[in-house]
């Protein structure tokens, strides 16, 4: 598995209208075959503050992310909604493994 946490600090006057086009997305990308969970996060003290969670089968279905339709939607809906740069951080899964458990059990 190969997971994005894209951090997204929102205008406040923008904020319903980020969620409604990042639910969009989320609700696209989840039917992609290569997306294994796609969560958009808003922070309780802070409710400009988001963090997609994006979780893919492999490195590739990220790129392959980037070449829908639904993202690039997005990507152009929200862009001046944004308060500061989108930043990402790339992770790799250690637990669970890739069938749900810990295999080593």
């Amino acid at each position: 598995m190969f997971i994005v946490h894209v951090f997204v600090k929102v205008k406040a006057d923008q904020i319903e209208a980020f969620k409604q086009a990042s639910l969009e997305n989320a609700r696209n990308s989840i039917q992609e075959p290569g997306v294994a969970r796609f969560d958009v996060v808003q922070q309780q003290d802070d409710p400009t503050q988001f963090v997609l969670v994006e979780v893919y089968r492999t490195l590739a279905d990220s790129a392959k992310h980037k070449d829908t339709a639904h993202y690039a939607a997005w990507r152009d809906a929200v862009a001046d909604m944004m308060a500061e740069p989108r930043y990402s951080i790339k992770y790799d899964n250690i637990f669970p493994d890739e069938n749900g458990w810990d295999s080593a059990r």
